[in-house]
């Protein structure tokens, strides 16, 4: 599938989203809901890359945006952030704005060395509009999104990896391998377990630790029934690699 911001490729259990403009518009928003509904209705994807095909990742909202009454919709990248199958975020050159809050709506994000991340829109009298505040306050703490967001002052590649934004530093000529490779990693797992498993930490941080590992200890229960929990005790005994159907 194919649109005009945003490309959707998949090859065996894994689904690539590429980003085709430096910018996100509300034609973006469209072309990223549809391929995360095409993705969300295929069973054989077990893993999503999200990239870009340009040296940036994305860097910011178009003007189309900014010029416009109320900004985007709320929560502009919920479609990513609500996909079952886990999304791995390949991220390089510039991801600011609109950029790093696509960035944040995923599970893992793998930057390259030129990569600059940041929330500037303080700086034009605004606030981020796409869910920045709140996924990265959860994601580095609220020192540290109090901090980029006020200052508006992107952090680079390294400070990134320290915080916690992302997950790993690679050469920028390395960046799609490593992503693929770890969406690939993901991918060999137990379909079911996987999304249980994001679910679980998704879910769980909205609430109390009691609560939460009721609802975890619920999922479990509920994973018991499966094929694949049956299949991957009888390749553990049976020492073999197990196939996994997501059943």
């Amino acid at each position: 599938m194919t649109e005009r911001t945003v490309s959707l490729d998949k090859s065996g259990p894994i689904a690539r989203l590429t980003l085709r403009r430096p910018s996100a518009d509300a034609g973006l928003l469209a072309d990223l809901a549809r391929a995360c509904d095409a993705i969300e209705s295929d069973d054989a994807v077990r893993a999503v890359v999200l990239a870009s095909e340009g040296a940036d990742f994305c860097r910011g909202w178009d003007e189309s945006v900014l010029a416009g009454e109320g900004g985007p919709p709320a929560d502009a990248f919920g479609c990513l952030a609500e996909l079952p199958r886990p999304v791995v975020c390949a991220v390089g050159g510039e991801a600011l704005s609109a950029g790093l809050e696509l960035a944040l709506a995923c599970d893992i994000r793998v930057a390259a060395e030129d990569a600059r991340l940041g929330l500037p829109e303080t700086a034009l009298g605004l606030l981020p509009m796409g869910g920045g505040t709140q996924r990265l306050a959860r994601l580095v703490g609220r020192g540290k999104a109090l901090e980029m967001v006020l200052t508006g002052e992107p952090v680079d590649a390294r400070e990134a990896l320290r915080t916690g934004l992302v997950s790993a530093v690679v050469p920028r000529d390395r960046l799609a391998v490593e992503a693929e490779a770890v969406a690939a990693r993901i991918a060999e797992r137990g379909p079911i377990a996987v999304r249980f498993a994001k679910e679980a930490i998704a879910r769980g941080l909205d609430m109390t630790l009691e609560q939460a590992l009721r609802y975890e200890t619920d999922l479990t229960v509920i994973l018991q029934t499966t094929e694949d929990r049956a299949e991957g005790v009888r390749a553990f005994l049976e020492k073999r690699k197990p196939r996994f159907k997501g059943k």
